[in-house]
């Protein structure tokens, strides 16, 4: 299905819409804090809607109190099942243009989460411990309604509102002007890209670079290699640093890992980057010599100045950073005692984003062929994904010990070879959970042993499979289409 860019109108449309959305969400929270506010902030603070502090980072602690019965094993097949038609189902004829639309990615995802959630109304038979008050619910619909709150309210919520802001205001930079492209510009873009994706994530480092990049090579026959390699590095290897880097690492950050944690993972960082960026240079010579030089680096008639259009969303960017950092309503903000109430970490970055469409031209985003698809694509798949994987939490968190991950080694292979099959995020969290059950006999983070959680995180990050994060396949194709034509978007 090809997904057609908006116009300046629909930009603008899009863009009224939106932001008219995000005043309605914050006033509707707004309502909400006040009709909270017989509560004092340190009961907000403790009841807050988050996989962190010291009652969420131990599972295990909920048992000292709660009889914990896992779930059947069958109970996982709805998670495998979703997780099997992401991965499959693009693959064939027959169901690759069906499976393109969202609202089918979306009928799929829900359905299969409803079937995890009736097994936990009607066969579990077992209370479910609720994320934000560590209280056990009763058995049948109020245990259902507990698993949909945990995967809803403490998972998904701030899962999504991340992706979506820096998606919308990465998208909202342009860079113009004449660019050719060469082995070396190239490389540097991929190299920019790679140091940048950790700090306004894969999804927007892509979003601000993929355009220039398509657009210096518009000229070049031989263009596949360069995208293939920016996905390997920009949107995937590049994003190891901090938890807004990538899906896995922020669900990680959840569940208790400290934003500053995965800073330890940069001689592992620069090591594959920096090998992945020599064999690109290397190959990309070779390719170059290929092409008809003097046609690549003849001067265009009207050459456009460099210049980069709505940098004023790179203050927005870095206030979504801060937002993550600051705000975590479990911890103090630095210097203070004061704990952020539920969710306002996420409502200042939804302000921060209806600022950045606020205050950037509708033709900045149309000149990136923004559209919302790709995000949408994420909330529709992720709605599911988050309410399926409590039934093999659940379970790992019983057995986890006994499934003979016991070394680095087995984590980081075992992480690895799921994510480079199926969606690293989710991938994450079962073996994150999994290394939680483990006798620490080491330093540990968020409660999972720190030689486990250093795996993990390579694991999923390193190995997760060829994509452009949120910037979908579709968008790359149609992109390419528009520099080179049909024909010569193929396979070298």
């Amino acid at each position: 299905m090809e997904i057609a860019a908006l116009t300046q109108e629909q930009q603008n449309f899009s863009r009224k819409l939106v932001i008219a959305a995000i005043a309605l969400v914050v006033m509707y929270y707004l309502g909400w804090r006040l009709s909270e506010s017989s509560y004092s902030p340190a009961a907000v603070a403790h009841a807050v809607i988050e996989h962190a502090t010291a009652g969420h980072i131990d599972h295990g602690a909920e048992a000292v109190h709660h009889t914990i019965v896992p779930p059947a094993f069958y109970s996982i097949l709805p998670f495998a099942a979703l997780l099997l038609c992401i991965a499959l189902l693009p693959l064939f004829h027959k169901t690759e243009e069906w499976w393109e639309y969202n609202w089918n990615r979306f009928a799929v995802a829900v359905g299969l989460g409803a079937v995890t959630l009736g097994y936990f109304a009607l066969i579990y038979g077992h209370g479910v411990v609720d994320h934000t008050t560590h209280e056990m619910s009763a058995i049948g619909w109020p245990a259902a309604v507990t698993v949909l709150k945990n995967a809803i309210f403490v998972e998904y919520i701030p899962f999504i509102a991340l992706l979506f802001c820096l998606y919308v205001i990465s998208g909202g930079i342009a860079i113009e002007g004449r660019l050719v492209g060469t082995p070396k510009l190239n490389t540097t873009i991929i190299a920019i890209g790679g140091a940048l994706a950790s700090f306004i994530g894969t999804t927007g480092a892509a979003m601000l670079l993929i355009r220039p990049l398509l657009n210096a090579n518009a000229k070049r026959d031989h263009v596949s290699h360069t995208v293939i390699f920016f996905i390997f590095v920009v949107c995937n290897t590049g994003g190891c640093l901090l938890p807004i880097g990538d899906p896995p690492l922020f669900l990680g950050f959840l569940r208790g890992v400290g934003f500053l944690w995965t800073l330890q993972l940069w001689p592992m960082f620069l090591f594959v980057n920096f090998s992945l960026i020599a064999v690109y240079f290397v190959w990309d010579k070779l390719k170059y010599r290929k092409e008809d030089q003097a046609v690549i680096e003849a001067p265009d008639e009207n050459p456009k100045p460099f210049a980069i259009r709505g940098y004023l969303n790179f203050v927005w960017l870095v206030g979504v950073i801060f937002c993550v950092a600051l705000l975590d309503p479990s911890k103090a903000i630095p210097g203070t005692h004061w704990h952020a109430p539920a969710y306002f970490r996420e409502i200042v970055m939804l302000g921060l984003t209806a600022l950045s469409l606020y205050f950037t031209k509708p033709a900045i985003r149309q000149q990136n062929a923004f559209n919302y698809d790709a995000i949408l694509e994420v909330a529709a798949l992720f709605i599911g994904i988050f309410i399926c994987m409590q039934a093999p939490v659940q379970i790992l968190n019983v057995y986890g010990s006994q499934l003979g991950f016991d070394s680095p080694q087995k984590f980081f292979w075992g992480t690895g070879i799921l994510s480079s099959f199926l969606d690293n995020a989710p991938t994450y969290v079962v073996f994150f959970e999994t290394a939680k059950t483990m006798p620490a006999d080491s330093l540990t983070e968020a409660g999972v042993m720190v030689k486990f959680l250093v795996p993990i995180a390579l694991g999923s990050v390193f190995s997760d499979r060829p994509r452009v994060g949120l910037y979908g396949s579709h968008d790359l194709h149609r992109q390419r289409t528009e520099f080179h034509g049909e024909s010569d978007c193929r396979e070298e």
